[in-house]
């Protein structure tokens, strides 16, 4: 517990990627084999599940620190993070960092799952009281599933690779899916590559990085392959050892929530592996709305799967009769594809192939790209003919040129602390525009700024707050910002009657008067906009 606390402070107070390299590639080197694979599940962003609910977290911690609840809910407010609150209140400077095992650490907080209340207190009274400031800190985000660590799952397993002496492509894959923080993980890690991985076990996915300059600047359009950038899930779908797995980019196992498409799949010869977009088709590509009604659907009915059918539109083979074709060149994986759709799927079925984009040169390829929206999709990816399909986001491979983001200007209502190295600081805002005299809250952003804006914002804050409700404040409606969104479109979960999609701030519009910012008439306006063009 002791060594990874310590990585944890390292890691949060540097920005460098080397030093978080080494960092890490340190600690995985010195520890056993158990905490290294938990240690790797919570820096690939993974969480346990939550052991104790918030408020019977804080009524323990009163009681520990011997204070009201309304006392530690004023430092709650004020340090704005639960988990660094408690560990300061309860730190009396003479405890002696622990030597027992991180695993062993979250053997014991899955066992309070089953202790009953009073075992708890008594058990997290024990905890926080013998440990230093900084271990009590980490229990506590263990303990509430809140722990997050500023390095990419890419970064940690890069230092893994180094550190167990591994190819970092190949353990990058065999980390891909539902693996188990245990001490058997390191042996299936450190297996020789003719071990190869489980049948179920998808790719790492390439991602496209955001195009910045010209396009013309890439070179040559002949050069790309060009296709439409879909506004769907991304998946894997896999046909393997005579089953079938679909696999969402965020590595969460999706069968049996798309039945048609799985069906599909049952096509497919054994060995095959496709990389693509998840989409709601009826005459077209439906807007990503409908497809939210089926995400969390784990068996949609009949009536769901006829008002809101779903394809899988192919963009890429990454395994065809069982050999992995990752390195093979972008237009020669696109021949083969096209060819396996042509056999076993098409545009009567829910597997299809993703259409290539045709234009002379880059300027028709812009104006296509004016009709982006029309079309209801993102804009382009460009996609290099020459290249292999790397893991992760590589420049110089797959870019996104995406159509112009939508804007309104905004007031902050609320704020609230952020996370990690932001948890001293108001960083997370809540934006309105107006309804008549009203402001609607329509969007909660927490980028786009600086830090220097951060900490300009946060003391602006503190000194404007009108209320307090537990870690949110509200503010005086005095502070005007532009936000950015990818999409709009109607919700009946939220008061103003639709939701965005991504919004960030833009920019902070010291220049405007609260008085002027955006209505929910001009959001209504862009919704029908959207609505129209699609």
């Amino acid at each position: 517990m002791r060594r990874f606390a310590e990585l944890f402070e390292a890691l949060d107070g540097t920005r460098a990627t080397g030093r978080k390299l080494a960092l890490m590639q340190a600690y995985f080197a010195a520890a056993d084999d158990a905490d290294v694979a938990w240690g790797l599940y919570f820096l690939t962003g993974r969480r346990l599940k939550r052991v104790i609910a918030p408020g019977r977290l804080r009524a323990i911690a009163a009681g520990a620190a011997g204070i009201p609840d309304w006392m530690l809910e004023r430092s709650h407010a004020h340090v704005g993070d639960l988990a660094e609150t408690i560990a300061l209140l309860l730190d009396d400077g003479n405890a002696v960092p622990s030597e027992r095992p991180l695993a062993q650490w979250v053997g014991a907080l899955k066992a309070l799952r089953d202790a009953d209340e009073a075992r708890v207190a008594e058990r997290l009274t024990q905890w926080w009281r013998a440990l230093p400031r900084l271990e009590c800190f980490l229990l506590n985000k263990l303990l509430t599933g809140s722990l997050r660590v500023g390095v990419s799952a890419g970064l940690a397993t890069r230092a893994l690779a180094a550190a167990i002496e591994q190819d970092e492509n190949l353990v990058a894959q065999r980390l891909m899916g539902d693996w188990q923080p245990d001490a058997g993980l390191l042996a299936q890690l450190r297996a020789p590559p003719e071990a190869g991985t489980i049948a179920s076990q998808p790719y790492p996915f390439c991602l496209a990085a955001p195009l910045e300059g010209e396009p013309a600047t890439l070179g040559a359009l002949a050069d790309h392959l060009v296709e439409w950038k879909w506004d769907g899930i991304r998946g894997q779908l896999i046909r393997r050892g005579s089953q079938h797995h679909l696999w969402s980019r965020g590595e969460e196992l999706l069968d049996g929530r798309f039945p048609e498409v799985e069906a599909a799949a049952m096509a497919l010869p054994d060995g095959h592996v496709l990389d693509g977009e998840l989409l709601v088709w009826t005459d077209g590509v439906r807007p990503f709305g409908a497809l939210q009604r089926r995400i969390n659907k784990q068996k949609p009915g009949l009536k769901l799967l006829r008002e809101a059918p779903v394809v899988f539109l192919a963009y890429d083979l990454l395994e065809a009769d069982g050999a992995d074709g990752r390195a093979m060149p972008a237009r020669d994986r696109r021949a083969r594809l096209e060819a396996l759709i042509a056999g076993h799927g098409g545009d009567a079925t829910p597997l299809r192939l993703s259409p290539l984009v045709a234009a002379t040169d880059w300027q028709r390829l812009a104006a296509l790209r004016a009709e982006a929206r029309s079309r209801g999709v993102e804009g382009f990816v460009l996609k290099r003919a020459d290249a292999p399909y790397t893991r992760g986001r590589r420049r110089g491979v797959w870019w996104k040129w995406k159509v112009d983001s939508l804007t309104v200007d905004a007031v902050l209502v609320y704020a609230q602390a952020g996370h990690g190295r932001r948890s001293n600081l108001y960083t997370d805002y809540t934006l309105a525009v107006w309804d008549g005299a009203a402001l609607v809250p329509v969007a909660k952003a927490y980028s786009g700024l600086t830090d220097a804006e951060l900490t300009e914002m946060d003391r602006w804050i503190r000194r404007h707050t009108v209320e307090r409700f537990g870690p949110v404040r509200s503010v005086r409606p005095e502070q005007v910002f532009e936000i950015a969104f990818e999409g709009i479109q109607p919700s009946s979960r939220h008061k103003a009657g639709l939701a965005v999609r991504f919004p960030r701030i833009h920019r902070w519009r010291r220049d405007k008067p609260a008085a002027e910012a955006g209505t929910l008439d001009e959001l209504r306006g862009l919704l029908e906009a959207v609505r129209s063009a699609s």
